[in-house]
C-alpha cells in the first residue's frame, strides 16, 4: 500500500523515506513543539500511538497541578499588556494565521492523520475550517467588541454604552476527535478579545495544538498568550480551578462535571457535549443528494464528530429506494490509512472506541437489528478500522437507539408523516444537531423549526451549520451549555461593563416630592407606550 505522501508535498513532521504503510515523526521538527509544554514539574509521560498501525508515535511529558498553576500565572501575567494592544492590531495576527494554516497545511494534515486516525480528507475539513474562522474574527470581531450603545432610561436625557472587557485567562479542554478545530474555534475569538488562553487537549493530540501554538507566535502572537498544558482528567480540573472561563468539549457526563466545578468558582462554563443526531428525508427529498449528504453525514471521521448523523429518520414513501442506493454507497466507501486523498474512512482512534463501537453493535444484533453493511472490524486494514455500518429495525431498549456511539455506524427509522418524524428526532435527551432534506425549502424549514437542536441543516448534513462561523452554534438539553461561533462567543469570553449617562439631572424633579416624580415618570411611560419605544 502506497502512503503517497511523499508525492503530496514537501516532507517537514513525518520522516518521507519509510517504507510503505510505515509512519515515524522527525525528531528535529517534533522536539521543539513538546519543549513547548508546561512541564517543569512534570508528572510522568504518555505514549501516543499512531491509530492508523497501532505503532508508537510520540512520547510526550505529562504537567502536574503546579505546571497548571504556573502555565495561568504565566497567562495572566501577559494578558494585561495584550488586551492593551488596540483590537485591530489584535485582528492582523488572526488574519495572518488564517493564511499561515493554508499555507502549512501539508504539516498538520499529517498531525492530524497520524494522531487522530483520519482520512485526509477529513483532516482538510478541520484546516478550512480553522482558517475560517481566524479569518471571521478578524474581520468580524472587532465590531463585536466595539463599544454599543443601547436605550437609556429616559430618552434623549439618559445615554447608555456596553463595553466588553476580556475575563483574563480563558481555559480550553480539546477534544481528540478534532483537535485543530476545537483548539481554534475558542482559543482565537478569546485573543481577540484581549484574553490569554491555557488549553489541555487530549493526550492522544497534544501535538496539534502544540502546533497551534508555534505558528500563532510565528504570526506575531506575543509570547505567554497561548500556553499548553499535557494530561487528563486530573490536570483538566486543575485548569478549571484556575482560569477565569472554561471552554469544554466532550461528553455530557464529564461536561456536568466541569459546570459544577465551575459553578462553585462563579466563572463562566462553555460546554459541547454529545448528541445523538438525526436526519429526516421527506417523501419529496431528492435522493441523490439526500443519499450523498448521509454518507458524509454519517461517516466523516469514522463518525466520531460531535455534530455527525447516528440515526436516519426516512418517509415510507421513499425509505426503500433510499435504503437501497445508501447501503451500496455505504459499502463502496474505502477504508486505508494513507496520507493522501485516497481513502474515504479512516480509522477509530484507539482501542476503547473500538470496543464502545463493537459493543453497541453487537448488542443491537443481538436484539434483533439487521446490519444491512459493515457491522465488521477490518483488521485487514489496521487495528481500529470499523467497517462503515448501516443497522436496520433496531429496537428501542438497543444501546446505540439511545446513546451516542461515536463511530460509523447509522440506525434506520421508518415514518409516515413530517409530524411523526419530529416526534422521532425529538425523542432524546440531546439536541445538538439535525438534518431535514426536502426539494421544497419552505417546507424543510418549518420542519427544522419544530426540531430541538442548537443547529438544523437543510438539505444537508453537517457542515451548513458549523462551517456558518458567525452563527451560534451548541445544544439544547444534554448536549451542552453556551454557544460557540460569532457574537455569542466573543460576548461569553468578555465581561460587560453598563456605563450610564444622565445628560439631563433629575434632582430638581426629586425636589420635588414622591408623587410629583411618580407622575411624571407614569406620564412619560406612557407615552413611550403608545410610541412603541423601547
Amino acid at each position: 500500500m502506497d502512503s503517497g505522501h511523499a508525492a503530496s508535498h514537501t516532507p517537514g513532521l513525518v520522516d518521507p523515506d519509510l517504507p510503505a504503510g510505515t509512519y515515524r515523526l522527525e525528531p528535529d521538527a517534533v522536539a521543539p513543539l513538546v519543549a513547548r509544554i508546561a512541564t517543569a514539574h512534570a508528572a510522568g509521560e504518555h505514549r501516543a500511538l499512531t491509530p492508523f498501525t497501532g505503532a508508537p508515535l510520540v512520547t510526550i511529558p505529562l504537567s502536574s497541578p503546579d505546571d497548571v498553576a504556573a502555565a495561568v500565572t504565566g497567562a495572566r501575567a501577559a494578558q494585561p499588556a495584550w488586551a492593551g494592544v488596540p483590537v485591530r492590531e489584535r485582528a492582523r495576527v488572526l488574519l495572518r494565521f488564517a493564511g499561515d494554516v493554508l499555507d502549512g497545511q501539508a504539516d498538520v494534515l499529517d498531525l492530524l492523520q497520524l494522531e487522530g486516525g483520519k482520512a485526509r480528507a477529513h483532516a482538510f475539513e478541520e484546516v478550512a475550517y480553522a482558517s475560517q474562522v481566524a479569518r471571521h474574527f478578524a474581520v468580524a470581531g472587532p465590531r463585536y467588541l466595539a463599544p454599543r450603545a443601547v436605550g437609556g432610561m429616559i430618552p434623549l436625557a439618559t445615554a447608555a454604552q456596553v463595553h466588553l472587557w476580556p475575563v483574563g485567562v480563558v481555559g480550553v479542554i480539546a477534544p481528540w476527535n478534532y483537535p485543530l478545530s476545537m483548539v481554534v474555534s475558542e482559543a482565537l475569538p478569546a485573543l481577540l478579545a484581549g484574553d490569554a488562553v491555557v488549553v489541555k487537549p487530549d493526550p492522544q493530540t497534544t501535538l496539534t495544538a502544540l502546533w497551534v501554538a508555534q505558528r500563532l507566535e510565528a504570526c506575531g502572537l506575543p509570547p505567554g498568550l497561548f500556553q499548553v498544558v499535557a494530561g487528563g482528567a486530573t490536570v483538566g480540573g486543575a485548569l478549571v480551578d484556575a482560569v477565569d472561563h472554561v471552554v469544554f468539549t466532550g461528553s455530557t457526563a464529564t461536561g456536568r462535571t466541569v459546570a459544577a466545578q465551575a459553578a462553585g468558582r462563579l466563572i463562566g462554563a462553555t460546554l459541547e457535549l454529545g448528541g445523538k443526531n438525526g436526519m429526516y428525508v421527506a417523501a419529496d427529498a431528492n435522493l441523490d443528494a439526500a443519499v450523498h449528504g448521509a454518507v458524509r453525514a454519517c461517516f466523516a471521521n469514522a463518525g466520531q464528530l460531535c455534530v455527525s448523523v447516528e440515526r436516519l429518520v426516512l418517509h415510507e414513501a421513499v425509505a426503500d429506494e433510499f435504503t437501497d442506493r445508501f447501503v451500496a454507497a455505504t459499502r463502496a466507501l474505502r477504508l486505508g490509512p494513507q496520507l493522501d486523498y485516497t481513502a474515504d474512512v479512516g480509522s477509530l482512534v484507539s482501542a476503547d472506541q473500538l470496543a464502545r463501537v463493537t459493543d453497541h453493535v453487537d448488542d443491537a444484533l443481538a436484539r434483533g437489528a439487521r446490519a444491512l453493511a459493515g457491522a465488521v472490524h477490518r483488521l485487514d486494514v489496521g487495528p481500529y478500522f470499523y467497517a462503515p455500518t448501516v443497522l436496520d429495525q433496531v429496537p428501542d431498549d438497543a444501546v446505540c437507539a439511545r446513546e451516542e456511539t461515536f463511530g460509523p455506524v447509522v440506525s434506520l427509522r421508518r415514518v409516515a408523516s413530517d409530524d411523526e418524524a419530529v416526534a422521532v428526532i425529538n425523542d432524546s435527551p440531546y439536541g445538538l444537531n439535525a438534518s431535514v432534506w426536502s426539494r421544497d425549502a419552505r417546507r424543510a424549514r418549518a420542519v427544522a423549526g419544530r426540531l430541538r437542536a442548537g443547529t438544523v441543516n437543510v438539505n444537508d448534513g453537517y457542515m451548513a451549520a458549523f462551517g456558518s462561523v458567525a452563527a451560534p452554534m451548541g445544544g439544547f438539553g444534554a448536549s451542552g451549555l453556551g454557544r460557540r461561533h460569532g457574537r455569542q462567543i466573543i460576548e461569553a469570553l468578555t465581561e460587560p461593563q453598563t456605563i450610564a449617562t444622565q445628560r439631563v439631572p433629575l434632582d430638581r424633579l426629586y425636589a420635588l416630592g414622591g408623587d410629583t416624580v411618580a407622575g411624571a415618570l407614569t406620564a412619560s411611560m406612557r407615552a413611550l407606550r403608545a410610541l412603541r419605544r423601547p
